[in-house]
């Protein structure tokens, strides 16, 4: 019954985007925010269809955290769900993404519309001054900027691999950062087509004032990310023991993962 479920919702999750794009056509000579209203538009039908279809529900916490004005949003990553539910909390927001999702017909023009920040990750630091530059003019606009400090999505459970890139980025700006901690993983994995059932929980904690140094707050966003993101992953196998499984096995593949990534690392150094 789930597989039967989360087929249907994923042809209906994809068909509604391809309608969405195809009805706002007129949105992308409009200003952005109208691009972006399609994607808040589109991440509040999705959320109905989960709940409805596969009997996966969403709860909101610390929405009184959430700052007016300009904020870096730093986000735990672990699922599709974190991408589309985010803007719809948010009236003027920017996301750092891939650059190759702008090329992407449709999607990468409403992309551009809504001037969202494509990076080329293989560029690494080098690309860390434009970023900042870009940063600082979304900022003093009063506009909202969505950033994964993990840079990629990670399985929930798994270690974290938070990159320095959020730190630059705060300490270059002054603006406060909104660490948002989730559990989405465990009932919507990364590159799994099944979504189980159960109750998400996005918590957008207190935010992380401007003016720390550079490894203090580091150190204090990954903490407070982390730390409740672990809670609510706890949360959700109280209420379903058989999640524990699905941490445990997250965790060790994880592991292993990075340990591999790591002697790759490694090889090329010395080569």
């Amino acid at each position: 019954m789930i597989i039967l479920r989360s087929l249907v919702f994923q042809i209906l999750f994809f068909s509604t985007m391809v309608i969405l794009q195809i009805v706002w056509l007129p949105g992308l000579f409009m200003r952005r925010q109208v691009s972006q209203e399609l994607g808040r538009t589109w991440g509040r039908l999705s959320l109905w269809l989960l709940d409805k279809i596969c009997g996966t529900k969403v709860e909101f916490r610390g929405l009184e955290n959430i700052p007016k004005g300009a904020v870096i949003v730093a986000a735990k990553h672990q699922s599709i769900w974190d991408t589309f539910v985010l803007p719809t909390k948010f009236p003027d927001f920017s996301y750092i993404l891939k650059h190759e999702l702008v090329w992407i017909p449709f999607f990468g023009w409403y992309l551009l519309a809504a001037q969202q920040i494509g990076i080329d990750r293989a560029k690494g630091g080098k690309l860390l001054p434009q970023l900042i530059e870009k940063s600082k003019k979304i900022f003093a606009e009063g506009r909202q900027l969505f950033i994964f400090p993990e840079g990629t999505r990670r399985p929930a459970g798994a270690p974290p691999a938070y990159k320095v890139g959020v730190a630059h980025l705060y300490a270059a700006t002054n603006v406060p950062v909104l660490p948002v901690a989730l559990n989405a993983g465990l009932f919507w994995p990364r590159r799994s087509f099944v979504i189980r059932p159960g109750k998400i929980v996005m918590e957008f904690l207190p935010a992380i004032q401007p003016g720390l140094p550079t490894r203090e707050f580091f150190d204090k966003l990954q903490t407070a990310i982390e730390t409740a993101s672990d809670q609510l992953i706890a949360e959700a196998v109280a209420k379903d023991p058989g999640l524990a499984a699905v941490v445990a096995e997250n965790r060790a593949k994880a592991i292993e993962k990075d340990k591999e990534k790591a002697q790759k690392r490694g090889r090329r150094e010395e080569a």
